[in-house]
């Protein structure tokens, strides 16, 4: 039987002996701000994992996490660092087959090995973030030290835009 998304997430994170907190939430309340909302979190201590695509052929992929208050600066900085000429968010369709979830669950933990990993510097800073899990009906707070685990992990300068 094939394991669920957060099952691999969590099978991920104990891989790398990492702590973290499971935050179970209704998946209606799963988009970051009505979570935060609901459940009294502040979204500066969220994060946001969009999957960004190139517009031509071959695709590329990228996985990019701007703080749950920010927008993704995603014309200029994005597109610089995927090399290619332009982008756009991928489509729910096409994030859940190339990642097996759901927007709104999105999480940066157990994504194919292919696709890189682009931070926000702003989120380094944060003692702890709060990210998608893989579904819609929890979340993850950890730390952000977690990507010093990650190869494909990096910290970009000005990824977003308040």
């Amino acid at each position: 039987m094939a394991q669920s998304i957060p099952s691999l997430v969590i099978k991920f994170l104990d891989n790398l002996n990492f702590p973290y907190e499971i935050i179970n939430c209704k998946p209606e309340f799963a988009d970051t701000q009505k979570f935060c909302e609901i459940y009294g979190f502040n979204i500066e201590n969220c994060g946001n994992t969009i999957i960004v695509a190139s517009k031509k052929e071959p695709k590329k992929y990228s996985a990019c996490i701007v703080k749950g208050s920010d927008r993704l600066n995603v014309n200029q900085k994005v597109r610089k660092l995927m090399e290619v000429s332009k982008v756009s968010f991928a489509s729910a369709e096409e994030a859940l087959e190339l990642t097996g979830m759901m927007i709104g669950g999105i999480t940066p933990f157990a994504l194919p090995s292919n696709i890189p990993i682009y931070i926000d510097k702003k989120i380094q800073n944060l003692e702890n973030v709060i990210f998608g899990s893989g579904d819609r009906s929890s979340k993850v707070n950890i730390s952000p030290e977690i990507f010093s685990k990650i190869q494909n992990a990096e910290f970009i300068e000005d990824l977003s835009i308040n």
